[in-house]
């Protein structure tokens, strides 16, 4: 299994500058509309091809619209060894900024 976040925790995570990524798995569409600032985009459907660009140092918190596929994304890259955190209520639920 894998942690989860609040938005809060993550949002003032973010603002104290962690060693942490936010990793957005929506589709492109949703992106456009809004994303977490610095946000690094993987849809979710690539998150398995391309989890070797995930530095393994790091920590991940997983962002979708509302936490569902963002779970499914830490399940799988939890798998891999990476270190993730799953964001409870995805965009859906995020307060802060938004570019």
């Amino acid at each position: 299994m894998f942690p989860e976040i609040l938005p809060e925790e993550a949002e003032r995570l973010l603002q104290e500058h962690k060693n942490i990524c936010v990793l957005d798995v929506r589709e492109a569409g949703e992106v456009a509309a809004g994303k977490i600032p610095g946000a690094m985009h993987l849809p979710l459907g690539q998150v398995l091809t391309r989890a070797k660009e995930l530095d393994p140092d790091k920590e991940y918190i997983v962002v979708c619209r509302s936490g569902n596929r963002s779970s499914l994304a830490c399940e799988w890259l939890t798998e891999k060894g990476l270190k993730v955190k799953n964001m409870t209520g995805g965009m859906n639920s995020w307060t802060g900024a938004a570019e």
